[in-house]
């Protein structure tokens, strides 16, 4: 393992936990999450009047998204590393403070519930899976902020000066003397820029292509970002995120070059009625 010089890597020590409540242990990841998804919904809320959505539709269908995105990202990340393990222990598959959610998980089990909602409701499925994009696309780099403090997101040791050394002994980094590629800072990064880039289109795709096109550039990002993470390879010289990356993006070719035949179009002055 390669260890380096404390002045050339960024020293990070602090404790996972924020701070205890009696029995009760608040950890800066959980912190990450509530706020990411409040920012999420305030944007969510406001792009669904833009989409021609009621508001009160977002805050209907919001507990049920967070609940499925939280239970699809845990189960999933618990698919990924040894269930048989988890399902030994039942218990640990319910220790999300012990590291482990799966963003694709979420997704999938977000778009499941706004599905289901849309058709028990009689909404146009459109206009409700953008804004549920919206919202993962502008909560995600927040709950990121987490990953970063507690070390379960990182890569490969380096020698680069904008390694992290974590130094809390209680962090999740297998040392505290090594620095590491700070894979989570690298994926924060990556989920502005997706922000950068989609935030201003968010109404120039017609009803539903938002979706698409947030899904195909998170995909793209984990392909990119999964680079610099030390996860198990399972195939192909690819981790298991890339794997679902390429999985997915091959379902979408699929969907859209379907919905392209059917005529719909990406930008919305190319499409008169919602998709």
């Amino acid at each position: 393992m390669l260890d380096v010089l404390p002045w050339l890597s960024i020293e990070i020590g602090i404790d996972p936990v924020a701070f205890e409540l009696g029995p009760i242990t608040i950890n800066w990841y959980g912190i990450g999450y509530v706020f990411a998804i409040a920012f999420g919904l305030f944007f969510a809320v406001r792009y669904a009047r833009e989409r021609g959505l009621d508001p009160d539709l977002v805050w209907d269908v919001a507990p049920w998204a967070i609940l499925a995105g939280l239970a699809g990202g845990r189960l999933y990340y618990v698919a990924q590393n040894d269930p048989l393990d988890h399902l030994r222990d039942p218990g640990s598959i319910l220790a999300v403070w012990d590291g482990g959610m799966a963003f694709f998980g979420a997704i999938m089990a977000v778009a499941a519930t706004v599905l289901f909602f849309s058709w028990f409701r009689n909404q146009s499925l459109g206009p409700m899976i953008d804004v549920a994009a919206l919202f993962a696309l502008m909560g995600q780099p927040i709950g990121r902020i987490g990953n970063i403090i507690n070390g379960d997101v990182i890569g490969p040791a380096t020698d680069l000066p904008w390694g992290f050394v974590y130094t809390h002994p209680d962090s999740f980094a297998p040392d505290m003397v090594t620095a590491y590629h700070p894979a989570g800072l690298y994926a924060l990064v990556m989920g502005v820029a997706l922000i950068a880039i989609l935030y201003p289109l968010r109404n120039k795709f017609a009803y539903g292509w938002f979706f698409h096109a947030y899904l195909a550039a998170y995909c793209v990002s984990q392909l990119i970002v999964f680079i610099w993470r030390s996860e198990p390879v399972v195939a192909l010289g690819l981790q298991q995120a890339q794997v679902t990356a390429l999985v997915i993006l091959a379902i979408q070719a699929v969907v859209l070059t379907y919905l392209w035949r059917q005529g719909s179009r990406p930008w919305i002055n190319a499409e008169a009625a919602p998709a």
